[in-house]
């Protein structure tokens, strides 16, 4: 009998988690590895996310706005955004504080998240990445920033 194979899949993506709650950000390395991207690290301050984001490469930096060293996530966005191999998407419960620019960062996933809202997130950003057309309809709980296609930015989700 033939051995079944699977199709071949894109590449995993190197996600930089920023995020100062321990228990979150071990529960989202988790959620990563289940949906078999890979974290890079993780960092709770603004220093050590832009250190992160410039010496471990990744390719999507998942942002909280609100850090140990206060609403710095904004700054972190756009820092690391000026890398064009870097994809920034916030996760926070403090989308009124995202500019409406956003910083330089794709979209906003809205905490709590759900596993739906990352898994389409990331899929999104995985294929923009491979030079596929994204579908953004199929989106939930993750808002594109204007710039990408996501309509005007009022601040609420």
């Amino acid at each position: 009998m033939p051995e079944m194979r699977e199709a071949p899949r894109e590449a995993p993506l190197r996600i930089l988690v920023v995020e100062d709650e321990v228990l979150i950000a071990l529960e989202l390395e988790c959620l990563l590895e289940d949906l078999g991207h890979v974290s890079v690290g993780v960092a709770g301050c603004s220093a050590d996310a832009i250190a992160l984001g410039r010496t471990a490469l990744p390719d999507v930096a998942l942002v909280d706005i609100h850090l140990i060293d206060g609403p710095t996530g904004v700054e972190v966005a756009r820092q690391l955004s000026r890398d064009p191999r870097v994809t920034v998407v916030f996760m926070t419960a403090n989308a009124k504080r995202i500019p409406p620019d956003f910083a330089g960062a794709l979209g906003v996933i809205a905490k709590p998240y759900s596993e739906r809202a990352v898994a389409g997130a990331l899929d999104y950003v995985a294929q923009r990445r491979a030079g596929h057309p994204p579908s953004a309809e199929t989106l939930d709980g993750f808002h594109l920033a204007p710039a990408a296609g996501g309509g005007d930015w009022t601040g609420g989700m």
